[in-house]
């Protein structure tokens, strides 16, 4: 697929944009991959862009695989670009830590106007980084925030253990689970040690348009089943003006993709994959699949009519 590519040092924003071949005046930025241009951003690329809508994919940096004073403002510059050329209406889909990018970044842009989110949490945490160090795969950085904005972290839930306890700890959980990766334990311990604050919690009520949450009782990353209700709570409790849809399934593990989405990015083998990753997925097989589907209808639906809405 052809498409334009843009780094932080010359475009202000590391990303790739993917336009709709029959033209389009929407886009949903996609923060689904490590990388704008790698095997999962493509595949998410395939299953959005057949919806009639421009795709921009987005990630922090070539092969940074944590999340970190993730700067805002580059959210904003993709969107002037965007803006620039033809698109009218601009959205923002992500997955888990992205999932809480987008709602974050929908809370400070009033120009997004679809916010997808999915296993989101519902306030920032503190940053981490990937990679091999003291024998751990991921580490909190101190000082550092999920992102910053104006070049200041955004306040944050620091976690309670620091490394090598935070690595050990998802360790000991997944292999206690079967797992491929458990680390909610992590996430209720420290929110336990550290309630989270009011400056902490994302403004859900400021988001415009429409936000779409997808989350599953049984994600074992963390209890994003808890925090969207919590968002349900607080827009139900403060004014706002979007159109909320929130969707929270039995069974459905931390892997809410929509069905074809998940076959476009495993063609083969795709419920195998869910199946090996999370315990849920193999006790519950049938349930996760329905809410694969589910998904796949809703989130289908809500993408084109934002994109017809006039």
């Amino acid at each position: 697929m052809k498409h334009i590519h843009f780094d932080v040092e010359s475009d202000g924003f590391y990303g790739a944009y993917w336009a709709c071949k029959d033209g389009s005046d929407c886009t949903v930025i996609a923060m689904l991959g490590d990388d704008p241009e790698d095997y999962m951003a493509r595949s998410a690329v395939k299953w959005l862009i057949r919806l009639g809508v421009n795709i921009l994919t987005m990630s922090p940096a070539k092969k940074d695989y944590g999340h970190h004073n993730y700067p805002l403002e580059r959210i904003e510059k993709a969107m002037a670009w965007l803006k620039l050329h033809g698109n009218e209406k601009i959205g923002i889909a992500g997955a888990s830590t992205t999932g809480t990018l987008a709602l974050t970044a929908a809370s400070i842009f009033s120009d997004i106007s679809l916010t997808i989110a999915m296993t989101p949490s519902d306030f920032v945490w503190q940053g981490f980084m990937q990679g091999k160090k003291d024998g751990c795969k991921e580490w909190p950085i101190e000082g550092e925030s999920l992102f910053s904005c104006k070049g200041k972290p955004l306040p944050y839930m620091p976690f309670c253990y620091q490394r090598p306890d935070y690595w050990r700890i998802i360790s000991e959980e997944s292999k206690r689970t079967g797992n491929m990766i458990a680390s909610r334990k992590l996430f209720d311990d420290s929110e336990a040690a550290h309630p989270i604050t009011e400056e902490e919690f994302i403004k859900v009520e400021n988001i415009r348009g429409k936000p779409f949450l997808v989350g599953a009782e049984d994600d074992a990353l963390w209890d994003t089943a808890k925090y969207i209700r919590r968002m349900e709570k607080r827009l139900a409790e403060k004014p706002h003006s979007c159109e909320v849809e929130a969707v929270v399934y039995e069974h459905g593990t931390h892997f809410v993709f929509p069905d074809g989405m998940l076959k476009t990015m495993l063609p083969v083998g795709s419920a195998l994959f869910v199946k090996l990753a999370f315990s849920a997925a193999k006790k519950y097989p049938r349930e996760c699949k329905t809410a694969r589907i589910d998904i796949d209808r809703r989130m289908t639906r809500v993408i084109c009519d934002w994109r017809d809405k006039k």
